[in-house]
């Protein structure tokens, strides 16, 4: 099998597990506040990771060269995504926050374009991705706007925005790292340097712990180890192996499970029209990855 189908099937692994994470995060935010949420799920994936990094990568040492790279992808990538995600997600409906998630490839497509005209050479984005993209994006809208309403939460929706913005950060200061390190040696110190910066914020935030039931437990290790643990893992193959571009794109997938997980879960309803905005998500990621004759 190619690194290039390895890396696919990691990156459909770890959507599917992002998908389901807005229902775990809805029903876990209610009982732990969104920086405490997002230190305990990573402190139990350090551990997960600490173990699997000494067996893959245990020869490999800490550099100073290394520190800046590490320390923003981490804040960005951990600290600060998921603030703004777990915040939006405590304020409107699973679907509704998975929406503004939909922004990250057209982001990352205008960000790959400004860093190349920075360092002086044109970036070729082929009409395929183009319209992919695009074709992606309206197919989010269609599953996961069918169900906004007024009432939501305006604040929330900036919350995801910021979110959004966060994972384009991570991205470009990421894929750097590969040139030196292995991918679990990145997410582990990447995660190390997140979860420190969730500890200051989730002590503030200790009068408003709540006391978990079994079922919220379950949710919060399904969140540090399928999503967090496994989910950063396998991201880092694909943004390795496909690049910022088609990984991105492949984030538009995460409306679509959310949805059906939603479905099956919470009980939302599912329209025609989100039905219609599945295929066209689905649709628009095939066409991005469809290589130029």
């Amino acid at each position: 099998m190619t690194e290039r189908r390895i890396a696919l099937i990691a990156i459909i692994l770890c959507v599917l597990f992002w998908g389901f994470s807005f229902v775990s995060i809805k029903i876990a935010v209610a009982v732990f506040p969104p920086m405490t949420l997002g230190a305990l799920r990573f402190a139990i994936a350090l551990v997960f990771l600490f173990f699997i990094k000494t067996a893959l990568a245990g020869s490999e040492r800490l550099g100073r060269r290394d520190l800046p790279l590490l320390i923003g992808a981490g804040f960005s990538g951990v600290t600060l995504y998921f603030f703004f995600e777990n915040t939006g997600v405590s304020l409107v409906t699973a679907s509704e926050a998975s929406i503004i998630i939909a922004a990250i490839p057209v982001i990352s497509m205008l960000a790959e374009w400004a860093a190349a005209k920075i360092r002086g050479h044109g970036l070729r984005v082929t009409m395929r991705r183009r319209a992919g993209t695009a074709l992606s994006v309206l197919g989010v809208w269609l599953t996961a706007g069918v169900s906004f309403s007024v009432s939501g939460s305006a604040s929330g929706y900036f919350y995801m925005l910021g979110a959004a913005l966060s994972w384009v950060v991570y991205c470009f200061c990421t894929r750097p790292l590969f040139k030196h390190h292995s991918r679990i040696f990145i997410v582990f110190w990447q995660s190390f340097f997140g979860f420190l910066g969730f500890v200051p914020f989730s002590l503030m935030e200790f009068s408003r712990w709540g006391r978990p039931d079994l079922p919220v437990l379950a949710h919060v290790l399904f969140l540090a180890l399928c999503c967090s643990a496994l989910g950063y893992w396998f991201y880092a193959r694909s943004l390795e192996i496909l690049g910022i571009g088609i990984s991105t794109i492949f984030v538009n997938l995460v409306p679509v499970i959310t949805a059906a997980s939603g479905f099956l879960v919470l009980g939302d309803r599912l329209m025609p029209l989100q039905w219609l905005g599945a295929a066209l998500v689905i649709s628009g990621v095939y066409l991005a990855l469809l290589k130029a004759p």
